[in-house]
């Protein structure tokens, strides 16, 4: 068994971070929409406790990156404007809700169940704040085939997903997480295989009221 370490990220680390999100995410997903320096710098140095990475052997294997907001419940919004396009200068280190930028593991590390340590340790990180809930737009990358398929309307599709009659690579990870969709934003990332939609997912801190 290989050992993992979770740690905050560092300017150190860039180039590995940029590195994973080239393997995570190939084309169609626009590589314009891969970290850059000057984001990664913005996260280091708004908020270090929201930078996680997994090391394996030395390399970066995988990445998770968070900002604190403040969002009114049934306010539509889409991953720019909420994440101020990956720059997160639009943190509030007073807002009550964790909301995730971006998780990410390399395809060589994923039978290792990275991403779902990661999950784990930004709820312990929710929870260590004081932040009500964790909160992001979750891709569904299997809309596209579904609604050409049978025309599964977004809100079908991920119904169908978390009754489990589908199954879909990034929200039956989410569900496995222990998040839950709480709606579908339409226009939140030019993503293909999406149509654009993404699925609101939602883990609430089980320590507030």
């Amino acid at each position: 068994m290989l050992p993992a370490v979770i740690r905050n990220y560092g300017k150190e680390d860039f180039g590995g971070l940029i590195e994973v999100q080239a393997l995570s995410f190939p084309p169609p997903f626009p590589s314009e929409l891969w970290w850059n320096a000057e984001q990664l710098n913005e996260h280091v140095t708004r908020f270090p406790e929201g930078a996680l990475c997994v090391e394996i052997e030395g390399r970066i294997a995988g990445s998770m990156t968070a900002l604190r907001v403040r969002l009114e419940d049934d306010k539509p919004h889409d991953w720019a404007s909420v994440t101020d396009h990956g720059y997160i200068r639009n943190h509030d280190p007073d807002g009550d809700t964790l909301y995730v930028v971006d998780i990410c593991a390399a395809p060589a590390y994923r039978q290792f169940g990275l991403g779902h340590w990661m999950m784990q340790s930004m709820y312990e990180t929710v929870v260590h704040l004081g932040c009500r809930r964790l909160l992001g737009g979750g891709r569904m990358p299997g809309y596209r085939a579904a609604n050409a398929e049978s025309g599964l309307s977004p809100e079908e599709y991920v119904a169908q997903v978390t009754e489990g009659a589908r199954k879909d690579p990034v929200l039956t990870f989410l569900l496995r997480c222990g998040r839950l969709p709480v709606g579908v934003m339409a226009d939140y990332l030019e993503d293909e295989d999406s149509c654009g939609y993404a699925a609101l997912m939602e883990w609430r801190n089980p320590f507030m009221t």
